[in-house]
């Protein structure tokens, strides 16, 4: 376990799910089938909880944290800001997670106030380091829905690349999936890249919604909500997948 966590310690399921034994609804189902000791007791209780030192066996083997570093997915909805701390007071993207503020940890990238979607969350400074990097080449997808409709040439100006007060923007990959509504693929993504784009047309979202990071998909996670990266998900963003 972690040594920086507080003295309320790591709930059994959630130490399982980041020690990469299963899924957090996996673990459960383990430690509710008994197959999960801590300190030589069986535990059977949800809710249980561990502190750094304690032993946990797993169906008899000892079940480590590879490290002390966290990597979590969180579906963040409109309104919330990705930041440690915000002098304005809106509400922090990082309360959502309920071991963040315990756990220190930080957000990879960013996504604007308004904006909802997949972004990760992590104590690895190395790994915020490698991802945000532009010769990383993660591709960034967005399901956007305009408030009007779409006009082709402001489409074909994103994918062909446009330079709007001296900053050049393109995608990798622009679909018109409905007459309001476009899919989009970005590899750098610039700060509020869609959105100036948008604005240049005189087009304005309605939904802006990022639904995967490279080979992380947002799935059926609801928003608000957070899991942890698998191990397959951490394997394929370190080995450079791009998608």
């Amino acid at each position: 376990m972690d040594s920086r966590d507080n003295d309320k310690g790591l709930r059994l399921q959630v130490y399982l799910a980041h020690a990469g034994v299963a899924s957090r609804r996996a673990a459960e189902a383990f430690i509710s089938g008994g197959r999960v000791s801590v300190n030589g007791e069986k535990v059977s209780v949800l809710g249980s909880r561990v502190f750094p030192g304690d032993i946990v066996l797993l169906d008899g083997k000892p079940v480590r944290a590879e490290s002390g570093f966290v990597y979590l997915v969180l579906h963040k909805p409109p309104g919330y800001i990705c930041a440690s701390r915000d002098p304005q007071g809106r509400p922090l993207a990082l309360d959502l997670i309920p071991e963040g503020s315990s756990r220190r940890l930080y957000n990879v990238g960013r996504l604007d106030f308004l904006s909802s979607g997949l972004i990760f969350f992590t104590n690895d400074g190395d790994f915020t380091a490698r991802l945000g990097h532009p010769r990383s080449g993660l591709e960034k997808e967005y399901l956007v829905d305009a408030t009007g409709p779409i006009p082709g040439e402001a489409a074909e100006a994103l994918a062909r690349g446009i330079t709007i007060d001296g900053v050049r923007y393109q995608a990798k990959e622009v679909e018109k999936t409905g007459r309001k509504s476009l899919r989009i693929v970005l590899v750098e993504g610039k700060n509020r890249e869609i959105r100036r784009v948008f604005s240049h047309f005189h087009l304005h979202p309605a939904r802006l919604c990022r639904v995967r990071i490279g080979p992380v998909t947002l799935g059926d996670l609801g928003e608000g909500a957070s899991r942890p990266l698998t191990k397959n998900e951490l394997e394929r963003l370190n080995n450079g997948h791009s998608h």
